[in-house]
């Protein structure tokens, strides 16, 4: 997004998204600070470019085209904040991690990653960071001046694709299939009822199931392979929204064909 005027219809799209089909503009005007004649002049915009589908007085939608243009910039916006957190921030913050050692005041500790959290001790890494205050091994302490680049290896995030309940829902699963990425992973999630209990079907609890993609892409970038059970009519917006990252994804369809 290059302008305001582009930060400004995303926010529209997705207040439309959230209130779609009876949108109330006074509603968005106030959410987003915006004058109703504004909002206004930009849906109509929306409606000309085919973002926004219209039907009836006050009833619209965003259009696949709309979606994807958001799922875009959703995207950028993300990276550009992780950009923020990683590459900026650590140089005027307090950062969190877990005590490797007993650490003291000033000491220099080597940073590394570990089950997706940060650890801070005292045997040299290629990142290091300078300890805020004592801490016992196993405390969380608090960490600044960080330098270097923290050893790293992101997740691997494997979609797994089961069928609607009109489709056969958990019971048209291959569990056998299922079961091996499963076992693979380190987080599981589960996006749709059908999902959720294809997991517990194989005695795997999720994880996740409220947030579920957020929480797989977070869990990932922090180096947790992950197994997402997501439903069909789902999984395309997942996986185009991971396709806008530069995490590792697999794609696995376990729906039983129909006879």
């Amino acid at each position: 997004m290059r302008s305001k005027g582009d930060v400004s219809r995303f926010q529209i799209l997705v207040e439309i998204a959230e209130r779609q089909p009876a949108v109330r503009q006074l509603e968005i005007a106030d959410k987003i600070g915006m004058t109703p004649q504004a909002v206004s002049e930009y849906i109509r915009e929306l409606v000309d470019e085919g973002m926004v589908a219209v039907s009836g007085r006050s009833n619209y939608a965003v259009t696949k085209t709309g979606m994807a243009w958001v799922m875009e910039n959703a995207a950028t916006l993300e990276l550009y904040v992780r950009h923020i957190r990683r590459d900026i921030i650590k140089h005027v913050s307090v950062w969190t991690a877990i005590a490797a050692d007993d650490l003291k005041k000033g000491d220099i500790a080597g940073l590394y990653m570990k089950d997706g959290y940060l650890y801070a001790g005292k045997n040299p890494t290629s990142a290091t960071a300078t300890v805020y205050a004592d801490a016992k091994k196993n405390d969380d302490v608090g960490i600044f001046d960080v330098n270097g680049i923290i050893e790293h290896q992101e997740g691997v995030i494997h979609v797994c694709i089961v069928p609607r309940i009109q489709r056969g829902g958990s019971n048209s699963v291959r569990k056998d299939k299922l079961k091996k990425i499963v076992a693979m992973a380190g987080l599981t999630a589960a996006v749709g009822i059908e999902a959720s209990v294809a997991l517990k079907s194989i005695g795997r609890t999720p994880d996740l199931f409220f947030g579920s993609a957020e929480g797989v892409i977070d869990a990932a970038y922090h180096g947790i392979t992950c197994a997402i059970v997501i439903v069909d009519e789902e999984s395309p917006n997942f996986v185009k929204r991971l396709e806008n990252t530069p995490l590792e994804h697999k794609i696995h369809d376990l729906i039983i064909p129909e006879d």
